[in-house]
Parts: C-alpha cells; sequence; structure tokens
C-alpha cells in the first residue's frame, strides 16, 4: 500500500483504533487521538527512521485498513488492548519484545486493588495474591499510568501494593490524602462503603471489557431508584459520574505529533490556553494552562489575581491576564494560544498580541477561542479553518483542563477567604 492507495478513504478526526489488513488478515492494530492523522503519518517519508523496518514492511504488503471509532481516547487505548490480545498480530509482537508488555490486574481480595503487571511477573508468578481480573497487554507504561487516573477520578480504587486489610501498615498520610481527595474509596465511613466500592470493581471491569454502555446503562438503574426513594443526594453523585463517563477528560493520553503545524519550529510546539473564572465578579481570577512537548506541564501552570477594579469584566479581565503573562519574555512564548469565549475575547486577545508582536508577524501566535452553550458546553471554535478542523479533539481537551484549572483555583480562593 502506498499514499496514493490512501486518497480513497475518508479517515474521521476523531479517535479510535485501525487496522492494517492483507485480505482477511490483520496485520497490525493501532489506536489514535485522530485516525484520519495518525494513519496519514504512515506514509511519510521518514518512516524507517521513526517506526522501524518492521512497520515498513507491514505497510509494503497490506492492502486494506479499516477502523472502529470510539468516544474517547481512552476507550481507543482499551480497545487496542484488548483486540491484539484477541488478534495477536504479526507485527504488534515484532515492534514490543512481549517481556515488557503492562497488564492491569484486579486483586481477589475482600478489598480489591488494582495493580501493574508486567509480564514477565504474571508469567513467573511473581506476586503473593490472587488474580480476579486481568487486562492487557498494554505497550505504553506512561499512558496505562495516566489511563488509571482517569478511571480513578471515575471509579475511585485502591492501588498501594499492601492489602488494604494492612491498613495500620500503611502510609497512612498518603491514604488519607487520597481518601479527601476522592481517589480512594473510603470503605470506612459506613456499612456499606465497601459495597459501594464492590460495585466500583464491577464497573472498573466492565470498562475494561469495553462495555461502557452497559455501565451507564446500570447507572441509570441505580439513579431512578434512589430518584424514588427520594435519595436526592445519591442520586445526583450517580449522575454525576454519567456524565464524567459522557466526557472523559483524557488530555493526558494525547500525544500525536503536530507535523506541518510546526514547520516553523519542527523542535518544540507550546500552546498556552487561558481562561477567566468569578462568581459575579467577586473573587475574579484567571489561569493558564501550558501544552507542550505533546504532554500538559502542570509545573508551568500560572494563576492571576485580576487587579482591575471592574471584577465583572471578562474582557478586562482577559486583557491582564494576557498582558501580565507576556511581560514575562523570560517565559517560553507561545505557538498557539486557546481562548475561553466568542468573538470578543478572541479580538481582546489578539489586539494584545498584535500590540505585543508588532513588527514580528512571523512569530506571532495563532489564536483560536472555544464558543460556548448556555450549559457551558463547546458549541463551536473561532479561528484558522484548516488548524481547527485538524486539531478540534486537542483544542477542546485543553479548554476543558483550563476551565476546570480556573473553576479549582476559584473555588479555593473563596474558601481561604470565607
Amino acid at each position: 500500500m502506498n499514499l496514493e492507495n490512501l486518497k480513497k478513504y475518508k479517515f474521521p478526526n476523531s479517535p479510535g483504533v485501525y487496522f492494517f489488513k492483507k485480505k482477511s488478515k490483520i496485520l497490525y492494530i493501532g489506536k489514535a487521538t485522530s485516525l484520519k492523522d495518525r494513519i496519514r503519518s504512515y506514509f511519510s517519508n521518514d518512516l524507517i527512521k521513526t517506526r522501524g523496518p518492521a512497520i515498513v514492511d507491514m505497510i509494503t504488503i497490506s492492502d486494506k485498513i479499516v477502523f472502529k471509532k470510539t468516544d474517547s481516547v481512552l476507550e481507543a487505548l482499551i480497545l487496542e488492548s484488548n483486540l491484539i490480545k484477541k488478534h495477536k498480530p504479526k507485527y504488534n509482537i515484532k515492534e514490543k519484545d512481549d517481556k515488557s508488555y503492562n497488564y492491569v490486574v484486579i486483586t481477589e481480595e475482600k478489598i480489591p486493588r488494582i495493580l501493574v503487571l508486567r509480564q514477565r511477573e504474571l508469567k513467573y508468578n511473581l506476586f503473593d495474591f490472587k488474580i480476579k481480573k486481568s487486562f492487557g497487554p498494554f505497550v505504553n507504561a506512561g499512558q496505562l499510568k495516566q489511563a488509571l487516573k482517569i478511571i480513578q477520578r471515575i471509579f475511585p480504587f485502591f492501588d498501594n501494593q499492601k492489602p488494604i486489610e494492612k491498613f495500620k501498615d500503611l502510609d497512612k498520610k498518603r491514604i488519607n490524602l487520597n481518601f479527601e481527595i476522592g481517589i480512594y474509596p473510603n470503605i470506612f465511613e459506613d456499612k456499606n462503603s465497601l459495597k459501594k466500592y464492590q460495585k466500583n470493581i464491577k464497573n472498573i471491569i466492565l470498562f475494561f471489557e469495553g462495555k461502557k454502555k452497559k455501565i451507564i446503562s446500570n447507572l441509570k438503574k441505580q439513579m431512578s431508584d434512589f430518584s424514588r426513594m427520594q435519595e436526592f443526594e445519591k442520586a445526583q453523585n450517580i449522575k454525576n459520574t454519567i456524565f464524567a463517563l459522557g466526557h472523559i477528560n483524557d488530555i493526558s493520553l494525547i500525544s500525536e505529533d503536530f507535523s506541518d503545524l510546526i514547520s516553523s519550529n519542527k523542535d518544540f510546539f507550546r500552546i498556552e490556553s487561558y481562561d477567566v473564572s468569578h462568581t459575579s465578579g467577586d473573587q475574579s481570577v484567571g489561569v493558564m494552562v501550558v501544552y507542550q512537548n505533546n504532554s500538559l506541564q502542570k509545573n508551568l501552570y500560572r494563576k492571576f489575581i485580576i487587579k482591575n477594579e471592574n471584577k465583572n469584566d471578562d474582557y478586562a479581565a482577559l486583557k491582564e491576564i494576557i498582558t501580565r503573562r507576556l511581560n514575562h519574555s523570560e517565559w517560553i512564548w507561545p505557538n498557539l494560544i486557546i481562548i475561553d469565549g466568542g468573538i470578543g475575547q478572541k479580538n481582546i486577545a489578539q489586539n494584545v498580541i498584535d500590540e505585543i508582536y508588532k513588527n514580528q508577524n512571523d512569530k506571532k501566535p495563532k489564536i483560536v477561542s472555544v464558543v460556548k452553550n448556555d450549559k457551558h458546553a463547546p458549541k463551536e471554535i473561532l479561528g484558522d479553518k484548516n488548524l481547527v478542523q485538524k486539531y478540534k479533539n486537542l483544542i477542546l481537551q485543553i479548554n476543558q483542563e483550563t476551565h476546570r484549572f480556573a473553576i479549582s483555583f476559584h473555588r479555593k480562593r473563596r474558601s481561604m477567604l470565607k
């Protein structure tokens, strides 16, 4: 197969899993943030340098590409693992020694834990507990770690090396912190807490089996039962979980290359995203989120307390934080800026950029803005159409992370000043 053959396909700009095939035989399975961009990357001139001769051989003998879309990159990661385990494609095995594969295991204990083990640990039984379920192989250990963090925010679980039954021997400070931030379930809260945790484990198993629809169906039934019994707080908690499953924030799993977008600087690309948060002008704050080297850089996030007297003016607040940020010439300057808001906010940002970068048009960052509807859900993205079309998912996910960070900072500041 070559680039000319690729023209007959219409791949979507959405996450999913793709298959290179020769007739009915699956040669290789991969996952993608954008199926369109990822599959096209296999037909670049430097493929042999970036992926090696085995993949070049696979491309040469393949005669068909098929794909399956997913709702998120996280689900693509899990589906890829399940399909590799089922089909054992020749070129997936060639790419990586199976001894270095990672597996997710669920322990067979009264209080189950979810751990990551290497293939060799499973093969030679190098652990002191029974395994209830295992999922894998997962090729990328870093991505698997991030995936588990995302799942843990939706369905809290224990991931410590010692059994929970030995609670006294564990690091109490770490355990209590994880209870407080909600990534460990508080099974000591009441007599029903352990049962609730066991339901979490069942849902995690269903999620790794690719059965998200069944999870949502079960949760809706539970929510209905709680509402009928007038236990509205419990019903709302389940509603929040259903929402989280439908809006998975998997920005940490996105690692696609920027190709032509970074042609002016092939070794480096930086995105900065801004948002303002306040309550009717009270305690107005702003934030900056940074994405570079194909990942979020939380150590580079910045917080701004708005100094402008009219703290109910979103335009003035946005102008202030971008101006203050760009006064830091020692910080690496962005290639792309993402704004939360409509044409007014975009124009404000553009005016600041035009003033700062006057006579430097070649270095001026591109600007896009994410327009929201009445429910604060993304409605459209304003900016360069080609850039928006190609990086829509990335832009939306970074914007979502920025909004989360802004709300978190605003709430923390309000609570401190009460």
